[in-house]
């Protein structure tokens, strides 16, 4: 079954910290580049961090030094570690494929909120 399920997300102050998770299916996690999206109201979905299957990241400008994403291969899990929380950071986050990202293919995302 092809599944991605996002957890972890939820209500935080400025300079907080939340770690995502994302269990996906063996058929989607395996052998892929696997990454962290997110959307805020209004505004168009973006890539936020990637990794490869040997583990190189790649980060979005506006969250390099504060997010830290990492991938687990033996449990088909992807993380993201969020540091120094912005209230723009937030948005519902989405793990996935690059090549589902391009066809539209998403989970259900998780909320990410940070508000004082």
């Amino acid at each position: 079954q092809v599944q991605l399920v996002e957890s972890g997300g939820g209500l935080v102050q400025p300079g907080g910290s939340l770690r995502l998770s994302c269990a996906a299916s063996r058929m989607i996690f395996s052998n892929n580049v696997m990454g962290w999206y997110r959307q805020a109201p209004g505004k168009q979905r973006e890539l936020v961090a990637r990794v490869t299957t040997q583990g190189s990241t790649n980060y979005a400008d506006s969250v390099k030094g504060r997010f830290a994403i990492s991938r687990d291969n033996a449990k088909n899990m992807l993380f993201l570690e969020m540091n120094n929380l912005k209230p723009e950071d937030t948005a519902v986050y989405y793990c996935n494929t690059e090549t589902r990202a391009i066809v539209g293919l998403w989970g259900q995302g998780t909320q990410v909120t940070v508000s004082s």
